[in-house]
């Protein structure tokens, strides 16, 4: 199978250029003018595929080639792109940044080059006039194998400034899509771990996409721009498909005596076609405090025949009813952290839930919100650990493996992950801990008791899709030996 879907790779010399600006502003001005946009976002960013999705209706989708591989970013990025007329996938960092240490791994540029994308660069321009034609020339001769196709000036202080900065790269060969006013219209605000996300905004959120857009259909030949995207050529690749990624796992064996086993088989504990009483009730956070999620991650664990709900522990006081395992991913508890220990209703039932050794799984924000507590408020104290916040960013790719049996990993499974936070937990491993970190250095991390895994590593689980079929095949069990799931 292929694909010739229209697409466009948004690149720029370094970050803080205008990358998500223009990015997101192109998704909503094409949406607008009625095409089916979708959005994609370079490396492991959780927040700005928020602002994507606002722009475009449609879930913002990450392609990381360290995380996933960069065999799975084709794939990923079809799946995504499904019944859509055009993609726009915005970079990360500079164009050619990527994995420390690791070459072009991970960069826009490899991305663009798996995705047969053109590449059109957003500079810059406050503090340039002629030079701007120098270093645009260099991001075009650096690799040939990137095709930059064009540029959009940024922050460009007047008409006589974008006169000076086209005729400079109107030497160069190189066309210009468009140039943008600096403006204060568009805001987004910023904290210690980037932008704010767009859950926890609301109205402002949407005015600021709004902005976004109107900032690029004034600025930018989209005419011109959706031409360009029409000129990549047929992608050869199958979209990814979360049933034939848990197809050919073999089935995990029972984690423990729960009950008498049910048939397998599409009716059976992990078939897709069961009613959605017999399915395991997954709850997976969200809400303002719980932000950072893969959409692949809920598709894999409806695959693997469970029925995915989402709650928000910052409002609501029980856990969705049947829940039997709960996944809860990475986001801002520090920032509500008053507010999720004024919630004890909630807390208790999570801690009675880890108690009764259903799966539990946290990564990162999930990880605070189970210790015993998180700048001196209680939390759910599930774990035997302290968080608080830190002056120091700890930032970067992993490579781990599982040093312990647990709900999500087998003994021994290898992964790539990446951490991102300016917390610390106390202490930063349990008796038996998640992974064992091997690249870029080496220690233990996480915790693992019985049904929990609780990391500050985020896992992609497109590369791993066992983690589904374990944590669904576990709280199958879970419900069996509760709710008494009868053959069919």
């Amino acid at each position: 199978m292929s694909t010739s879907l229209p697409r466009l790779v948004i690149a720029a010399p370094s970050s803080g250029s205008g990358k998500t600006t223009v990015a997101t502003g192109l998704m909503a001005a094409f949406a607008g003018r009625g095409l089916a946009v979708s959005p994609h976002k370079v490396g492991p960013d959780y927040i700005d595929p928020g602002y994507h999705a606002l722009a475009t209706g449609r879930p913002g989708r990450n392609l990381d080639a360290y995380l996933c591989g960069p065999e799975l970013v084709a794939p990923l990025f079809a799946h995504g792109a499904r019944g859509c007329d055009l993609a726009v996938v915005e970079g990360v960092m500079g164009l050619f940044d990527g994995a420390s240490g690791q070459g072009e791994l991970a960069s826009t540029a490899h991305v663009a080059k798996l995705l047969r994308a053109p590449v059109v660069l957003v500079v810059d321009a406050s503090s340039q006039a002629r030079s701007v034609a120098a270093l645009v020339h260099g991001f075009a001769s650096f690799d040939p194998e990137v095709r930059l196709a064009g540029v959009i000036l940024n922050k460009v202080g007047s008409d006589r400034h974008e006169a000076i900065l086209r005729e400079a790269l109107d030497e160069s060969g190189v066309p210009v899509f468009g140039a943008l006013r600096r403006g204060a219209d568009v805001v987004t605000p910023s904290r210690h771990l980037g932008l704010v996300p767009v859950a926890e905004r609301a109205a402002e959120a949407v005015a600021a996409v709004a902005a976004m857009a109107e900032l690029v259909r004034v600025g930018c030949d989209l005419d011109a721009l959706y031409a360009v995207a029409r000129s990549a050529p047929s992608l050869g690749s199958a979209g990814w498909d979360a049933a034939e990624a848990l197809g050919s796992l073999p089935r995990p064996a029972p984690s423990r005596d729960l009950g008498p086993r049910t048939p397998d088989g599409p009716n059976g504990p992990n078939g897709p076609d069961r009613t959605v009483e017999d399915k395991p009730r997954v709850a997976v956070a969200g809400g303002p405090a719980f932000t950072f999620s893969y959409a692949e991650h809920s598709e894999l664990l409806a695959a693997a025949g469970a029925e995915v709900v989402t709650f928000d522990p910052l409002r609501d006081e029980q856990l969705p009813d049947r829940t039997r395992a709960l996944v809860i991913g990475g986001g801002f508890p520090e920032v509500y952290a008053s507010e999720l220990s004024a919630n004890e209703p909630l807390r208790k039932a999570v801690g009675e839930l880890a108690r009764s050794g259903a799966p539990v799984v946290a990564e990162c924000a999930g990880l605070l919100y189970l210790a015993r507590s998180l700048d001196g408020r209680p939390m759910c104290g599930v774990l035997d650990a302290d968080a608080r916040m830190s002056e120091r960013l700890t930032l970067g790719y992993r490579d781990a493996v599982a040093v312990s049996d647990s709900v999500p990993a087998a003994n021994g499974t290898r992964v790539r992950g990446h951490e991102f936070h300016r917390t610390v937990v106390e202490p930063g491993a349990g008796a038996t801990p998640a992974w064992g970190i091997t690249r870029p250095e080496r220690r233990v991390e996480g915790f693992v008791q019985d049904g929990v895994h609780a990391s500050y590593l985020h896992v992609h689980w497109a590369s791993v899709p066992q983690a589904a079929r374990r944590i669904v095949a576990r709280a199958t069990e879970v419900a069996r030996a509760t709710e008494g799931v009868t053959p069919s």
